[in-house]
């Protein structure tokens, strides 16, 4: 895919809808999710038009994990679904950008992950959502440190939705925060 249908193609998702009702304690953690996928496809958006693709990208990306999260826990209708492999060379003239941001993504999910524990008793099924929000994000991370060090757009990409999903997770109340609250958009 490249990076021009990716951004076509999220904008078309972003329009996602909620399943839970306004008005209630769900419809508030909905539209919460709602926003901060808004919120990343605008902002990809305008990196895309000054030619940060670099930006782009990892907003794009990292709202598609705000996306699928809410999807996966029963806030957005649809399905999760996983990032594609971006086939775009970016110009030299971004190298140095993207190799810093896509490391600094690394060592943040990272962090993220390493700070947070699920906050739903164990035997309840939040408790079983944080775990699989756990999992995805971690597993994320894995993927994307396999891109490395030659195909940094892709482990970016892997990053950042992997990011969404945990950062979607806290923002639903899924996880104590013991590390640094720095990390996540509370």
């Amino acid at each position: 895919m490249l990076i021009d249908a990716y951004r076509k193609t999220f904008a078309e998702d972003s329009r996602s809808e909620k399943t839970v009702p306004g008005g209630t304690i769900l419809g508030r953690i909905a539209d919460e999710i709602l926003e901060m996928v808004s919120c990343y496809a605008s902002d990809g958006r305008v990196f895309y038009k000054k030619g940060d693709l670099v930006n782009a990208v990892a907003s794009f990306a990292y709202g598609y994990g705000w996306l699928d999260a809410g999807r996966f826990l029963g806030f957005l209708a649809g399905s999760p679904s996983a990032p594609p492999k971006i086939e775009d060379h970016l110009p030299d003239s971004l190298s140095e950008h993207l190799s810093e941001k896509t490391y600094r993504y690394q060592r943040m999910l990272t962090n993220a992950l390493e700070g947070v524990s699920p906050s739903p008793d164990p035997e309840t099924v939040m408790y079983a959502a944080a775990c699989s929000i756990l999992e995805t994000a971690g597993s994320y991370l894995a993927r994307g440190a396999g891109y490395l060090p030659d195909d940094l757009i892709n482990a970016l990409i892997f990053f950042s939705y992997g990011y969404g999903w945990l950062d979607c997770g806290v923002r639903a109340g899924l996880f104590s925060i013991s590390g640094d609250r720095h990390l996540f958009t509370i």
